[in-house]
């Protein structure tokens, strides 16, 4: 009889130590779920940020190697400026056009260029 009790309460205090356990696992593993969710926000945003800092950065190599070419290849129309301030060239085509700020051509009309202020 005494082996019987023994044993009853030897599986009863297993029963109560596995289910112990796997509450412990369970937690354990949501806070790995967990913390692996929060490192991978952090990983997003941060290459987020480097994409939009490269994008930047090539876009105003692009505006500063376009300048520079259009420079040295067109002419430069020193009595007028674009409506927005901007450097009027004109090209071997007689087109007129600046620079912008992504280092892209843009042509504009002749009657749409004002005088550079003095």
């Amino acid at each position: 009889m005494k082996n019987i009790i023994k044993v009853a309460l030897f599986a009863a205090g297993l029963f109560v130590a596995v289910d112990t356990e796997a509450q412990i696992i369970k937690k354990t593993g949501r806070a790995i779920d967990s913390g692996a969710t929060k490192t991978g926000r952090a990983v997003g945003k941060g290459a987020k940020a480097v994409g939009k800092a490269g994008k930047k950065t090539g876009q105003k190599t692009a505006e500063i190697a376009v300048k520079g070419t259009s420079a040295v290849v067109d002419k430069k129309y020193d009595g007028k400026v674009a409506p927005g301030g901007q450097t009027i060239y004109i090209d071997k085509n007689s087109a007129y056009y600046y620079v912008d700020h992504k280092g892209r051509h843009i042509y504009v009309k002749e009657a749409a260029l004002v005088n550079k202020p003095m």
